[in-house]
């Protein structure tokens, strides 16, 4: 069991995401696998939690295995074509049978308030309508679709007056004609139309998949243009994945600020995945460029939080909070958009015409982005507005970096007479100088 110190620590640690999160539009999927799992019933909870931090939530479901249970238990086979489901009358009127039992199991779910449990007390109201207006795909390739359908429009002022008065907007994947016919919908397609309608802040996929691999390895973030190259690339793509960035593409594309993609097989995901640094799946982001800017007094924990590993082995000088806090006017900070510091550096004037550069930083996981080069072009435009022509930086490890950026190695007696004189041989730092 966590102990309360450690429970308390998180918990802060938690409270800058909530309060970016306050008021903001999620749209969340949950694959008709992820509702058949056995953290359904938490990850419900979880969903649940985010409208009661002042989330607005709307919730788009799945129901392909559901379907498929229905087809299996009536003794008719599934037609796919191309990854999409040919659906005829018998298999729309299953389709129906399938979502509404899933839809009506989660309305229950939310709905719950049992003592000691997460949800007691949540009150949630869960309201659905006819918010998506679908048309036939028709014939593609030759195959007719039949009541296989894409969404035509969003009613979108609907579904904020709804989320305005307090409620979880649960929307099923099946969509309705100006005709009055009913069209069986991909249930990724209907969220990522929803969340281009809504300009939601977050477009949430929760499946199978716990984010994107590439070689083994998870991806934590990915840009658009990322995207777009792992798409077209001549390595096979799995069909999920492939469906998964093809929603997250077209979402950020279309106006969405970010799109994660988690699984739903670790307890908790969603939650890691909003409230903490790592995450826990796949972040495609519109703009992946950190804004560089000027420190301000808020920004002492991050720094602090950055630059307190480099200091304990020895790459860094040690710089207490008071230091900081008396020298932040001469920071500057790569801010990450989705909140945190991954990078600081700091300009010393040391007299009219010389300056020295410090403290030079970047999270381990954000180096091979570029951040540090780019901190030290804008300290270099920083210096140049200063009248500052020669910059001096004192390193232990990093000289190379900065020779590739154009630093001479000199010595300590070409150091200006107060920096000389303040010099730690015992440190022996290697000295590079620039001039701008």
């Amino acid at each position: 069991m966590m102990d309360i110190p450690t429970y308390v620590s998180l918990f802060r640690q938690s409270s800058p995401y909530i309060h970016a999160h306050r008021g903001k539009t999620f749209v969340i999927t949950l694959s008709g696998e992820a509702l058949l799992d056995d953290h359904c019933a938490s990850l419900l909870a979880d969903i649940a939690l985010l409208q009661s931090l002042g989330i607005h939530v709307v919730l788009v479901h799945g129901a392909r295995p559901q379907l498929d249970q229905c087809l299996l238990d009536a003794d008719l086979d599934a037609d796919f074509a191309d990854d999409r489901r040919v659906t005829d009358a018998v298999t729309m009127a299953l389709a129906k049978q399938a979502v509404g039992a899933t839809r009506l199991n989660i309305e229950a779910r939310l709905s719950m308030g049992l003592p000691n449990s997460p949800m007691h007390g949540a009150k949630i109201r869960v309201v659905g309508g006819n918010f998506i207006v679908a048309k036939p795909l028709g014939v593609l390739n030759g195959i007719d679709y039949l009541y296989s359908g894409e969404v035509r429009r969003v009613d979108s002022c609907g579904i904020q007056a709804q989320l305005q008065l307090g409620g979880i907007v649960l929307i099923s994947p099946i969509g309705f004609s100006p005709t009055g016919e009913a069209f069986n919908l991909s249930y990724l397609d209907v969220a990522t139309e929803v969340a281009v309608a809504l300009t939601a802040e977050k477009l949430i996929c929760i499946s199978t998949a716990r984010g994107i691999f590439i070689e083994g390895t998870l991806q934590r973030s990915l840009s658009l243009p990322a995207v777009s190259e792992y798409l077209s690339s001549p390595n096979h793509v799995p069909d999920l994945e492939q469906a998964l960035l093809t929603a997250a593409f077209r979402g950020c594309h279309g106006g969405v600020a970010r799109a994660h993609l988690i699984g739903y097989g670790e307890d908790g995901a969603l939650l890691s995945e909003l409230f903490s640094r790592q995450g826990s799946g796949t972040l495609v982001i519109q703009d992946y460029s950190e804004t560089i800017r000027a420190a301000t007094i808020d920004d002492i924990g991050g720094i602090l939080e950055l630059i307190q590993p480099l200091e304990n082995q020895g790459t860094l000088v040690k710089r207490s909070r008071e230091r900081l806090e008396t020298e932040i006017s001469q920071f500057l900070v790569a801010f990450h958009p989705e909140g945190f510091i991954i990078g600081c550096a700091a300009l010393y004037p040391l007299d009219a015409s010389t300056g020295e550069l410090a403290c030079v930083a970047t999270r381990t996981e954000f180096q091979a982005r570029g951040t540090a080069s780019r901190l030290l072009l804008a300290l270099e435009d920083q210096a140049r507005a200063m009248s500052i022509r020669n910059l001096f930086v004192l390193t232990t490890q990093a000289a190379h970096w900065f020779q590739e950026k154009g630093f001479l190695e000199t010595t300590p007696d070409d150091l200006p007479n107060d920096k000389k004189s303040l010099y730690n041989y015992q440190r022996n730092s290697r000295i590079l100088f620039k001039a701008l």
